[in-house]
């Protein structure tokens, strides 16, 4: 099988583990900055063109699209689909999930734990707004923020004033959630492949700080499911219509919450803290379905 990795770096942890499988269950993989990619549209015979040279006889992409080239990327994904090349996670899905409200909107519709989150445009309706969280300490994010930047934690209604009139100054637009005190820094990754949780671990934040992110100094640690929280975690993924996702979820009092559902997850924390070869998971999973029949593929 020829298997191509969307991926702007090459030496990324998980861009590198993603090769390695793949190359340790004898296939050939080859790395393709997606920016470099151009696109033939022409009807009937759509192409994808790197470095000259047309992509053919690929049989699995593996997108790892990052938040800043969304909109390129999912267009060379999508172009793949237009050549029926079986893809990892489909381009409407990516586009689906790295829209965080789209993504609420869409978890909300289908009845799936959420912190209670408001969204407005005007700084005059931030009273109403902060009434709808539910008022401080509330937590406010920015909706083109990744990895725990633009997330902002305040503990009363005229500082979470002022940082909405300052974000929206930047003409920023920002979700406005209740905080969850009682998942005490930490929440849970859960890593889905094919419509199934193949891992998950429990990151907690560095002390002193209420984001989890390992960036920001925050460890990890295998974790046991409960089988509400699993429930969820599938639900959010199958929601976003992704094959392979990671669903971040707190433990609140009133259950499992899904703060995030990413598109592309990474493979560092996840295997390190549980010890298991997910990047493995991922090319057996595309090993079950690339040659499958299109009505016969997992859609999510």
């Amino acid at each position: 099988m020829k298997i191509a990795i969307l991926s702007r770096n090459a030496s990324l942890y998980s861009t590198r583990r993603l090769r390695e499988a793949g190359e340790e269950r004898g296939h050939t993989v080859q790395i393709i900055d997606y920016l470099r990619c151009y696109m033939d549209i022409t009807s009937y015979s759509p192409q994808v063109i790197y470095q000259g040279q047309p992509l053919v006889d690929i049989d699995a992409v593996i997108p790892r699209i990052g938040a800043t080239h969304t909109f390129y990327g999912t267009a060379v994904v999508r172009q793949f689909e237009m050549m029926d090349v079986f893809v990892g996670n489909e381009s409407q899905a990516i586009s689906r999930a790295r829209d965080k409200l789209r993504c609420l909107q869409i978890l909300s519709k289908r009845g799936i734990g959420l912190p209670v989150t408001g969204f407005a445009h005007s700084t005059k309706d931030i009273e109403g707004l902060l009434r709808i969280v539910g008022g401080a300490p509330l937590v406010i994010k920015l909706l083109e923020g990744t990895q725990g930047i633009g997330v902002v934690l305040t503990e009363t209604d005229q500082a979470a004033t002022s940082v909405i009139e300052a974000f929206r100054g930047l003409d920023a637009n920002i979700l406005v959630q209740e905080f969850i005190a009682e998942a005490k820094g930490a929440d849970i990754r859960c890593f889905i492949i094919g419509g199934k949780v193949v891992a998950a671990m429990k990151r907690q934040g560095a002390p002193g700080e209420f984001r989890s992110n390992l960036h920001r100094g925050g460890n990890a640690t295998k974790v046991k499911l409960t089988p509400d929280e699993r429930s969820t975690a599938l639900q959010a993924a199958k929601a976003m219509g992704l094959r392979v996702a990671g669903v971040d979820l707190l433990r609140s009092a009133h259950g499992p919450v899904v703060m995030e559902v990413n598109s592309s997850p990474g493979l560092e924390g996840i295997e390190k803290a549980t010890g298991l070869d997910v990047a493995g998971k991922i090319v057996e999973f595309l090993e079950k379905n690339v040659d499958s029949t299109k009505k016969d593929r997992i859609k999510y």
